[in-house]
């Protein structure tokens, strides 16, 4: 019998594999990163075969460094960067241009230009997002206005459009499925949140034809199986989502009002409303939590571009750090109040500002100021950029009294003591770190049955450390007010 469920992790900055008991416990993984490429500023890219062979080679090294075959698989599940946007020729198989990642800034100036408010309303009733180049409507829109020939061959029925999980399966199924699922969907500015399909208006408004588009199916589902030769043997893809609902999801979130976070490259905040899809008035977004047999749970959401990748560019660009986890020591031996803020909007502000002109800025540097505070205040930024989301969250009238957290930032506990105290509530890392790759592998094993039910995954969620808040209302109010100030010296 298929001891194992693989779950494919496609990331901003690493590909991963990982392999997961029936159990719902880790069993293995493989990891690989891979660069990114900034043409100018503002501008994201990755490359395509970049994308696709870091993930075959972690799979083939998961596979085979743990003595198994296709047959020992259960099914897979894909979980992805979300809004990166690829192009390719559905006869060729050619991509006809870089992924455009969801960091890229470069159609601003277009999603300015729609300053219709009518238009804009209309954009967040319909798919609960924000009009803003983060989305992938305007990326598609801009490959086909300057890529020579590709609009004439879109319209022609000849271009495939898809995000990364749409890319990944069409090439793992020998190119024969073209499918995404409906969280991924719910993340491009034309799909209808409420009408759960792709919006005619909104695609005229982008000028994208309809017939680039992949079918949208349920999180849990028959996505197709992957080609013989790439595992030895056909595997059954049985779910895909995007990374942050696929984290909800392994979190155990099922329940309206709970939360998580999960500390990426980015740090992205969100809600279960369950069946309601919730209307922000502070600038959130509505987004689909997971589609299930046909029924849609939604969520609220905060988006923050930097948070690991902040660390990142300490440790490549200004190479002030070895490693990501040396963050951790530094932080411990310096004080929390020194007077640096780093506001990390080097491709502009996520939620719930907005802002795709702002550009990073380290201030409150004083004589004695040096590498340790520069790294303390990396870290305190992902802090106080949460307390904006939490801030915009309560004025919708949504309180958070628990936090739920994962992903690779969360292995660095100064770091979630200091999430903890400026944010009041008591913040809870799972045994299992990774539960992006394992909401996919819940979700698989649900569509393979080997899990019964959701209530029988919510048994499955362990607590490996509390943190509670420790600094008082005063210093907490102090920080967060000096915060405030260093972001509006990099607004407008």
């Amino acid at each position: 019998m298929p001891k194992y469920l693989l779950s494919i992790d496609q990331g901003t900055t690493s590909s991963r594999a990982i392999l997961f008991t029936t159990q719902g416990e880790r069993y293995a993984s493989a990891q690989e990163e891979f660069p990114q490429y900034f043409p100018q500023d503002g501008w994201v890219e990755h490359q395509p075969n970049d994308i696709l062979q870091t993930v075959l080679r972690t799979c083939q090294k998961l596979l085979a460094e743990n003595q198994l075959s296709a047959s020992d698989i259960i099914g897979i599940g894909i979980t992805n960067q979300r809004e990166t946007t690829l192009v390719w020729d559905k006869y060729t198989g050619n991509v006809i241009y870089n992924a455009i990642v969801w960091q890229d800034r470069r159609t601003s100036d277009f999603c300015d230009s729609i300053d219709c408010v009518q238009i804009r309303k209309k954009v967040i009733d319909k798919t609960g997002l924000i009009l803003d180049a983060y989305f992938s409507a305007s990326k598609i829109n801009w490959i086909l206005t300057h890529v020579q020939g590709a609009r004439a061959k879109a319209e022609a029925g000849h271009l495939l459009f898809g995000t990364v999980d749409t890319f990944l399966l069409w090439h793992l199924t020998g190119q024969k499925s073209h499918k995404t699922d409906a969280t991924n969907a719910s993340r491009t500015l034309l799909f209808n949140i409420h009408q759960q399909c792709w919006d005619d208006e909104l695609l005229n408004l982008f000028s994208i034809p309809k017939n680039m588009l992949p079918e949208v199916m349920d999180c849990a589902d028959e996505f197709g199986v992957t080609q013989s030769s790439l595992f030895n043997g056909e595997i059954p893809i049985l779910a895909m989502a995007g990374d942050q609902q696929a984290a909800l999801f392994g979190q155990a979130c099922f329940e309206e009002g709970m939360a998580k976070c999960t500390y990426g490259t980015g740090a992205f905040l969100m809600l279960n409303t369950g069946s309601k899809a919730l209307k922000s008035t502070n600038r959130l977004l509505t987004t689909i939590a997971y589609r299930l047999n046909g029924k849609v749970s939604y969520a609220i959401e905060g988006s923050i571009f930097m948070a690991g990748a902040t660390i990142q560019w300490l440790r490549d660009e200004l190479q002030i750090i070895d490693k990501a986890c040396d963050s951790e020591d530094i932080a411990k031996k310096t004080t929390v109040e020194h007077g640096v803020f780093i506001v990390p909007a080097f491709t502009g502000l996520g939620a719930p500002y907005w802002d795709p002109n702002a550009r990073a800025t380290i201030s409150g540097l004083s004589r004695d100021s040096g590498r340790n505070e520069i790294i303390s205040a990396a870290l305190q930024s992902v802090a106080f950029q949460s307390k904006d989301l939490q801030i915009a969250m309560e004025k919708d009238g949504l309180r958070l009294s628990l936090l739920k957290v994962d992903g690779g930032m969360t292995e660095n506990s100064w770091l979630l003591n200091f999430v903890s105290d400026m944010l009041s509530i008591t913040v809870k890392r799972p045994e299992i770190v990774e539960t992006t790759a394992l909401g996919v592998a819940y979700l698989a094993g649900l569509q393979a049955g080997t899990f019964s039910s959701m209530d029988e995954l919510s048994m499955l969620w362990r607590c490996e450390k509390s943190f509670s808040p420790e600094i008082s209302d005063e210093q907490r109010n102090r920080l967060y007010a000096q915060w405030q100030r260093a972001v509006s010296k990099v607004q407008n």
